[in-house]
């Protein structure tokens, strides 16, 4: 069956790999990018490319109208971490139950998981300091959907506290766990394809609500 995909960071690269994920099963897309004019190549076939602001939630009421669920894969370099993802949080519940769409998917960063109950990996002893900020910016994100009183079915799909592969071909294969880092094969990387395979899937097939979820190769 068809869905109507809005794709918010639609120009970074997991947000590319979803669009051809989805066109490629057959659904529509509209690709929601700050500056269209540096991502023209989006448009195409089952994609339409538009200009939003995934921090003001009457830009994400438009984008999203008329769709049937949102992805949001979204990175500012420009705006300290914890700012940018709490007010893309909001903005995106609010839009989105605005606009009336009732699924919500984003892409979390693995240092948010747990190697241990209640302990991240952003928590644990040598940790990089200059990425901490990064990784509790999105744990903000996370908390705001946690603690939100919404109708929009939210879920974060994380991959692992690891570089993503971006030249790996689709396999079409990964692992799904729950808040806690999965174990797996060293230097075995997930790829940015096969993250937007468990993205779509869920879309297709939803089996997690309201939580954050681990996906590794």
């Amino acid at each position: 069956m068809m869905s109507e995909i809005v794709v918010f960071g639609a120009g970074g690269r997991a947000g590319r790999r979803v669009i051809a994920e989805a066109v490629g099963r057959g659904h529509r897309v509209t690709a929601v990018v700050r500056e269209p004019a540096r991502h023209s190549g989006l448009a195409g076939d089952r994609v339409t490319l538009v200009r939003g602001d995934v921090t003001r939630a009457d830009d994400v009421a438009e984008a999203a109208a008329g769709h049937d669920v949102a992805i949001g894969s979204v990175y500012r370099a420009d705006v300290p971490s914890a700012e940018f993802y709490v007010a893309a949080a909001h903005a995106l519940l609010e839009g989105l139950e605005r606009a009336g769409v009732g699924r919500l998917l984003t892409v979390g960063v693995g240092t948010t998981l747990e190697t241990a109950p209640g302990v991240p990996v952003h928590d644990t002893p040598g940790f990089p300091a200059e990425f901490r900020a990064f990784s509790l910016g999105h744990a903000a994100g996370l908390e705001v959907f946690r603690a939100a009183e919404t109708p929009v079915d939210w879920l974060v799909v994380t991959p692992p506290p690891t570089l993503l592969d971006d030249e790996a071909p689709r396999t079409g294969g990964y692992r799904v766990g729950g808040n806690q880092v999965l174990p797996g094969d060293e230097g075995v990387l997930l790829s940015y394809a096969d993250l937007a395979v468990a993205l779509v899937d869920e879309i297709e097939n939803p089996r997690h609500h309201r939580t954050q979820i681990a996906v590794a190769p």
